[in-house]
């Protein structure tokens, strides 16, 4: 194994671990991890859009807004955080110049919101099983798509934005999405609609890879951070998640909420 395959491993290891232990403590602990997650996914955002050190800054100071009156001591996922997020896009529009810019708001707030309401679900193990299942389909995704691409290739799934990806990738992780779904269904008492949901979820991440690749050729630039030794940034990791975790919410209140 290469030195530069071990840093990957390593690293991408800690991260399960410390997403994990936030995701079981729940309550605070996984607040504070997804709202450093999101100032740090905003700074790479402006990165990305080209924004001026000044503009980058208030952007990331903008989004902490929103992403503090989460806080489970605080207003939790209410109408009042998304009238924030409001605020702050259109603050960011304003005084930054800028609608791409201001873009990473809902870009960063929404996920984190869908994460947060999944994991609030009482009682807490329900919750805890529903942010689990978000989260790790999309992991599952990456690794049936990483896998399948790798041993059967084939046609490109989107040849200008991301080379690399093949149809055979996807299809690899919808497979293994599906398989976690129905998994968490059997041994975890799942609702049944949200397993069979998993394979569109896993599109979903596919889509929100894609879109953070679009934004990283567009910018010339080969990863949307250098915070993780051999990942890249922030966005680079959760670009998946950013897609999934709205619409694993969406599946939530539509079929199964009464």
């Amino acid at each position: 194994m290469s030195s530069e395959l071990r840093t990957r491993a390593i690293v991408g290891i800690v991260l399960i671990f410390v997403a994990l232990g936030a995701l079981f403590a729940g309550g605070f602990l996984f607040w504070l991890l997804l709202v450093v997650a999101g100032v740090l996914m905003q700074g790479e955002w402006g990165d990305l859009t080209g924004a001026t050190p000044e503009n980058r800054k208030l952007a990331m100071f903008a989004v902490s807004v929103p992403l503090a009156i989460l806080c489970p001591v605080a207003a939790g996922v209410s109408w009042l955080a998304f009238a924030l997020a409001a605020a702050a896009f259109f603050f960011v529009a304003l005084v930054g110049r800028s609608v791409k810019l201001a873009l990473g708001v809902p870009y960063v707030c929404v996920p984190v919101m869908a994460l947060l309401f999944l994991r609030e679900q009482t009682p807490n193990a329900y919750g805890l099983l529903l942010s689990l299942w978000a989260l790790s389909l999309v992991w599952a995704t990456d690794i049936g798509a990483y896998f399948a691409g790798r041993s059967i290739g084939g046609a490109k799934l989107a040849p200008r934005v991301s080379p690399s990806k093949t149809w055979s990738g996807l299809g690899g992780g919808v497979l293994a999405a599906l398989l976690v779904g129905f998994l968490l269904y059997r041994f975890a008492q799942l609702p049944i609609q949200l397993a069979a949901a998993s394979g569109l979820l896993a599109v979903a991440a596919q889509l929100g890879d894609l879109l953070e690749s679009g934004m990283k050729r567009r910018a010339g630039v080969k990863d949307s951070g250098t915070l993780l030794p051999g990942h890249g940034g922030i966005m680079d990791r959760l670009d998946g998640v950013v897609a999934a975790a709205p619409l694993a919410a969406l599946c939530y209140l539509f079929l199964v909420l009464p």
